[in-house]
């Protein structure tokens, strides 16, 4: 199998994020460690899933959810820091982390998309 690197970096970024949750859960914090275990962990869970996708429409729509759970994860991590409840110097490196993610999955979809929408109009024609 290829290597993929948002599948690597997704990984590694879900046992990060299960460390954190742990953390929290040791804090008395059990609802936001909750909601950040599910958004960090099902990023990699859609990669997964659009690297096995059926589709392009199918790859598209699991990245583009993968994104969305980023986005949603960074959330709670810039809640998590402007709260005060984790340091700020124990969560900026996954709060960056994060914006990489996103970044690297804004351009995958996008760039699916666009390949997506080049294919339709060769059909066309």
């Amino acid at each position: 199998m290829k290597p993929s690197l948002v599948k690597d970096k997704s990984y590694a970024f879900a046992l990060r994020t299960i460390t954190l949750a742990r953390w929290l859960k040791g804090q008395k914090e059990f609802e936001i460690a909750g909601q950040i275990m599910r958004s960090g962990t099902a990023i990699g869970a859609n990669v997964e899933e659009a690297l096995a996708g059926v589709s392009r429409a199918d790859f598209i729509a699991k990245m583009s959810i993968a994104s969305k759970e980023a986005r949603e994860t960074h959330y709670w991590l810039r809640l998590l820091r402007d709260s005060k409840i984790v340091p700020e110097a124990k969560i900026s490196p996954l709060a960056d982390e994060s914006l990489e993610l996103i970044r690297l999955l804004t351009a995958i979809v996008k760039t699916s998309q666009t390949g997506e929408a080049n294919l339709k109009l060769k059909i066309k024609n």
